[in-house]
This record gives C-alpha cells, sequence and structure tokens, in this order.
C-alpha cells in the first residue's frame, strides 16, 4: 500500500483536482547558499503542467517553472521523480533547469538520512490520519536531516553545498489548507538537533477542526507534538514579525519564539490549480526550549536559516478552539 511509502507518488494522473509536491531544502557548510527545491504537479482542467519551483532562500526571490504533463515520470516502488531532464530522488537530486527565468544545473548527493519513526498504526507524519479517506491536503516527512555533497550552477555562478544540510518534505491532495504556520530547521547552533511544526485549519464532515503535527529531534531521541498525540497547543503569537509558540505533550514542554526574515512569493494549490500566492521564509531564526512537565529545562538552542510560513487566519481559529 502507498499508505506505508508517503514519499512515493500518491495521485494518479487522471485526477481531475489534484496536486502533488515535494520539497528539497539545502543549506551549505557555511550556510552563505541556501535553495529550496519544489518538484511537483497541478492537475486541473484549466492548466494541467508539471512545475519545479526555486527559492533563493537569502534573496526571497522566487522562480516558477512550468513543463508539460508529459515530461513528469515517477515510480511507485521508491522516490524518483523526474521533471524534463531533472531528476529527484531520496538519495539525490540531478538539476537541469533551462528557462528565461533561471538557469540551474548540477548533482547533489545525500547521504545519513535521518528517517521519522513509523509504525504499522504510524506510517509516517500524520499518525493514524494517515488512513483516514477525503482529507482535502496530507503531509510527509522525507528526511528529517541529511548530508549534501556536491556543487550547483545557478545563473553561472558555481555554489558548493558539499557538508551541508538537506531535509525533503511534501504535501498532495486537492488543496493546502486554509490558513496554517509551518516552521522547519536543521542548523541548530549547538547540536544535531531538527524540528518541524505545522498548524492548520483542516475542513472536516462540513466543519473543520485545528490539527497540528510535528516533533523535536535532539540527543537522538524524538519528541513529538500533535493532535493525534494528544498534544495541546498552550500558546500562540504573533507581533511585529515574531511569532511565539508552546505546546504540551504527554511527558515535555516545548516552546518557540521564531522571528521571520526574508520572504519569497511561492505559488500553493487550490483546487488542484496552483492559484494561490503565499510568503515562505528559508531564513528566520527559531529559538527552542525543552522541558519537562515541571518546568525543569531539557534543552535550549537557537536554529538559523529555518523555513517557516505564517498565514495568519490560523490565529481565530486557535484562540476560538482555546476558549472553548
Amino acid at each position: 500500500m502507498s499508505v506505508f511509502k508517503p514519499e512515493v507518488f500518491q495521485g494518479t494522473m487522471s485526477g481531475k483536482r489534484y496536486f502533488e509536491g515535494w520539497y528539497f531544502k539545502h543549506v551549505s557548510k557555511d550556510q552563505e547558499h541556501v535553495y529550496s527545491f519544489i518538484p511537483g504537479i497541478s492537475l486541473n482542467p484549466e492548466n494541467p503542467h508539471a512545475f519545479i519551483q526555486v527559492i533563493n532562500g537569502l534573496t526571497g526571490i522566487t522562480h516558477y517553472i512550468e513543463y508539460p504533463l508529459t515530461s513528469f515520470s515517477f515510480s511507485k516502488k521508491t522516490l524518483k521523480v523526474q521533471i524534463g531532464d531533472s531528476v529527484f530522488t531520496s538519495d539525490s537530486m540531478v538539476l537541469n533547469i533551462d528557462s528565461p527565468l533561471i538557469k540551474v544545473s548540477g548533482h547533489l548527493g545525500y547521504s545519513g538520512s535521518l528517517k521519522y519513526p513509523t509504525s504499522l498504526v504510524s506510517p509516517g507524519i500524520m499518525g493514524w490520519y494517515s488512513f483516514v479517506p477525503f482529507m482535502e491536503c496530507k503531509h510527509g516527512v522525507v528526511s528529517v536531516s541529511h548530508r549534501i555533497d556536491g556543487t550547483l550552477l545557478v545563473d553561472g555562478e558555481i555554489l558548493d553545498f558539499s557538508g551541508g544540510k538537506g531535509y525533503i518534505e511534501k504535501d498532495w491532495g486537492k488543496s493546502f489548507p486554509e490558513s496554517w504556520i509551518w516552521f522547519q530547521s536543521n542548523n541548530f547552533a549547538n547540536s544535531d538537533a531538527c524540528i518541524m511544526m505545522s498548524i492548520a485549519k483542516i475542513p472536516w464532515l462540513g466543519s473543520f477542526f485545528t490539527g497540528f503535527l510535528g516533533f523535536l529531534y535532539f540527543n537522538g531521541s524524538f519528541y513529538p507534538f500533535s493532535t493525534y498525540h494528544k498534544s495541546e497547543i498552550t500558546a500562540l503569537n504573533l507581533a511585529d514579525e515574531k511569532l511565539t509558540l508552546a505546546f504540551k505533550g504527554k511527558k515535555h514542554l516545548l516552546s518557540v519564539t521564531a522571528i521571520l526574515r526574508n520572504s519569497g512569493i511561492l505559488l500553493a494549490p487550490k483546487s488542484g490549480a496552483m492559484s494561490r500566492r503565499i510568503k515562505e521564509s528559508v531564513d528566520s531564526e527559531l529559538e527552542i526550549v525543552l522541558s519537562d512537565l515541571k518546568g525543569n529545562e531539557i534543552y535550549r538552542d537557537k536554529a538559523s536559516r529555518a523555513g517557516l510560513e505564517v498565514i495568519e487566519g490560523i490565529f481565530d481559529i486557535v484562540k476560538i478552539k482555546e476558549k472553548r
């Protein structure tokens, strides 16, 4: 069943209102080069196509390159997606993008991938929600962190990513949520820690609920915080580009402060069409504190080159839920 392989292509090419996209993030060892590449497909009656989105994390400059659907191919056994002459797998990325917008070529190899733990009842980051049909959007984490080796030639400039860190996730379904918060980083100052959290308004049986999922990885252990783990959001606020959040799990507390930096405009799906424009930063900063339920601090650190998306309608929803 593909539910146990969320990294592979989940759809069919005959879908009428469907999208699927993979998010490959790259940060060089010196953190002077930050690039994310998003290969995917948009199936809709108006303009079905494949695409590769590119975001320069340091400048916020983005590009959206369309390809005919015939240029898209995939494997159902492992993560292998090809769009035009570019190939994306869990072990490497080969880029050959030649468009009037941007020219990128090169090969990056990935090694030492850290995987999110799975089981028969929890085949991915979504837990048992992975088995729920008809959800508008599903999410998968392919690689929590891995080493990058290789170089890219971007508009004539050679960028060395050897010794850097990468991250891979994906989304698929009909539409992105109406509003959400997402952040991720594996570039912490004092450890090999990694973090990813997502909070979203999720349509459900004619109404909606506020769902969230994510984790902190630290010192060889995963600390999950999610709706299906019966965790709680205990604080959420945005003021002057400063986002503060707090979560309570069964055994731990997690507080996060995020500083929003340079953002770029990406296209996001609505009814299969890439018609929404959203802001994403790949240059934000995080400060995290992990404590036990008594408030005794276990771990504190700061992360840089963090991915961050804030679609602000989520704040009103979470406040309403907290008051009930």
